[in-house]
């Protein structure tokens, strides 16, 4: 780092850490190294003349105003709405400079946080990086000015959007069906977030309307009819709808699932093929949302196994269960959320036990006496936690199969779970999220 003459820092980026941004520093000090830098939208190796935007005590952030010295691996973006849109971080770079990013940020975190030298490279697993998503969340504002699109960039105002190149082609039509709708004003203003779903073929659409929770039931429902029936008109490919009340104070809502069950505005069925099973999938169910690897990842988590009993924690709508159905003779499938719950019992043949409870409440009931071959769990962001992770070493099943998609989370629960025995054989990262800082890793752990 040094000054320019236009009063602004140059900066070289060290390298890029888990959330998207460049770490580089400010000159050192008495006290040691310089303070932390973190800058968006740069490359490991760059130069870049950038100006302080915000100070803390530990660290500082900054706007790059020019790129002195570029990467060889970056690149123009494809998606016009980057750098102002929330949802990638990575379009700058090539694609295999992305997996380059998370295999390193993956590793770095698992030796930081949990101490753990992998006993060989992860084995990544890239998807093809455009039109992936098969799930997309959008806001909708109709009040003034239609606008349809997602949060800004570190902001909880609305960017509107017109297309969205990690999308599948099937929500991009629907895209363009709502911004028809909403320019003509056969928008209800009731609308304030829609959800779109694709199936596996991307030919079939579930929509998830989220209306205003001020409105009293009757008008929500005659909002969510409305709103359903201009979209059904416009677009054939939608199999069903849903409404759900959306409190419009919490301007970010975090997944997909919801434990207040939808109306069913627009009855149907909508189903999800993988390998040889369609998964029913309920409004608010989860489902991964990488059409590409949907496949790929529960043959990972489910293949060379069998036995008596396997244990799959998390189970969502059953991705990884009606798997496992087909290698163990029993198996007990966990679910907290009220509608994957109902979809879990649905999807599974005779030989699953479905749970509808918090995975802790599990262990601390009968699951705590079972002794599983195989367990698998794949939980939310926040990861397993102490409790259940105790109760996992606890429960003394020869392998582990630990779905994450959060770094940070899952080297603190590998620490308390290498304390108990375990040890990692295998890592294997796959790359459900290309374009974005995002990190899916499945964790082969035995005993």
């Amino acid at each position: 780092m040094w000054w320019h003459t236009n009063d602004g820092l140059l900066f070289t980026i060290e390298k890029l850490i888990y959330g998207g941004e460049g770490l580089a520093r400010l000159p050192a000090d008495e006290r040691g190294r310089g303070k932390a830098v973190f800058l968006p939208f740069v490359l490991a190796g760059e130069k870049v003349e950038a100006s302080i935007t915000q100070e803390r005590p530990g660290f500082a952030r900054a706007h790059v105003e020019d790129i002195l010295e570029a990467s060889p691996q970056r690149l123009a973006a494809r998606c016009r709405y980057f750098e102002r849109c929330g949802g990638c971080n990575y379009q700058h770079a090539s694609y295999q400079e992305q997996l380059k990013i998370k295999t390193s940020v993956l590793k770095e975190n698992l030796q930081r946080l949990a101490k753990l030298e992998l006993p060989e490279e992860p084995v990544v697993h890239p998807s093809p990086p455009w039109n992936y998503r098969n799930r997309s969340r959008l806001q909708v504002r109709s009040e003034g000015d239609f606008e349809l699109g997602y949060f800004k960039i570190s902001s909880d105002g609305v960017l509107p959007v017109e297309e969205c190149p990690i999308s599948s082609p099937l929500i991009n039509r629907a895209i363009g069906v709502l911004w028809e709708l909403g320019r003509s004003r056969r928008i209800p203003a009731a609308l304030r977030e829609i959800e779109l779903f694709a199936d596996a073929d991307d030919a079939r659409l579930l929509v998830e309307l989220y209306l205003d929770s001020r409105l009293d039931g009757r008008a929500r429902a005659t909002a969510g009819e409305a709103i359903a029936d201009q979209l059904c008109g416009a677009l054939p490919e939608v199999a069903t709808v849903y409404a759900f009340g959306q409190n419009i104070s919490r301007a970010r809502r975090v997944g997909h699932t919801s434990d207040a069950p939808g109306r069913v505005i627009y009855p149907g069925e909508f189903r999800y093929r993988s390998g040889t099973a369609a998964f029913r999938v309920s409004g608010g169910s989860f489902f991964q949302v990488n059409r590409f690897l949907v496949e790929e990842l529960a043959t990972l988590v489910t293949r060379g196994s069998g036995g008596e009993l396997a244990l799959d924690l998390y189970a969502g709508v059953g991705l990884f269960t009606v798997g496992l159905a087909e290698r163990f003779r029993h198996i007990v499938g966990v679910e907290s959320a009220q509608s994957s719950a109902a979809d879990l019992k649905h999807n599974c043949p005779p030989n699953v036990k479905t749970v509808h409870a918090p995975v802790d409440a599990y262990f601390a009931g009968k699951g705590a006496r079972s002794r599983p071959q195989l367990v698998v769990a794949d939980p939310p962001r926040a990861g397993l936690g102490e409790r259940v992770a105790q109760a996992l070493v606890k429960l003394d099943s020869p392998r582990i199969r630990y779905v994450s998609c959060d770094p940070a989370t899952l080297a603190r629960d590998l620490s308390l779970l290498r304390t108990g025995g375990y040890r990692v054989e295998q890592v294997h990262l796959i790359d459900l999220f290309p374009q974005t800082y995002h990190i899916e890793s499945v964790v082969e752990l035995v005993r």
